[in-house]
């Protein structure tokens, strides 16, 4: 298995497992939090999403879906642009509320733009510097290997969240 095809199967779970979340929850079930200062289902979501779109875009040279497509305007967060809900505090988290479509639409979206970019790498590509605040400087590879663990721990606990809400 080439890594583009193991990347590719790689980031099919995680939508796998955003539409398992987002398949029948109200819009309480995804605004829940555990607590006041909980993660809700639909914050995770839109989190999980902001961080592929934002990290894939960035290695790619590509605008983001976030952007590129008006999900910006049309989720309407009273939130910079660029935010991607790194930091975020209580109150921040609660001004994510989106709708299951909406953030379906979105996941969907960004996984597209995420599955072209992996088709066009080689794996030459996956050696080349994409940061170099770090040391060892990031590689493409660890950017992507990095996206995809930090995308499949919030989609697991979205996962968990909508399990404790259903039980």
């Amino acid at each position: 298995m080439s890594a583009n095809a193991l990347l590719v199967d790689g980031f099919g779970r995680i939508r796998e497992v955003v539409h398992d979340v987002l398949d029948g929850l109200t819009q309480e079930d995804l605004d829940f939090r555990l607590d006041g200062s909980a993660n809700s289902i639909g914050w995770l979501v839109w989190h999980l999403t902001r961080v592929q779109d934002d990290h894939i875009a960035g290695v790619a040279g590509l605008e983001q879906v976030w952007l590129a497509q008006g999900f910006q305007e049309r989720c309407g967060l009273p939130l910079d642009p660029a935010d991607i809900g790194y930091g975020h505090d209580r109150d921040q988290v609660a001004v994510v509320r989106l709708s299951r479509d909406l953030l379906s639409s979105y996941h969907d979206a960004t996984y597209e733009q995420t599955i072209s970019f992996l088709g066009s790498l080689s794996d030459a590509d996956f050696a080349t510097i994409v940061d170099r605040r770090w040391d060892p400087p990031v590689t493409m590879a660890v950017r992507l290997v990095s996206v995809l663990a930090d995308d499949l721990q919030h989609a697991g606990q979205a996962a968990f969240i909508k399990g404790l809400r259903r039980s």
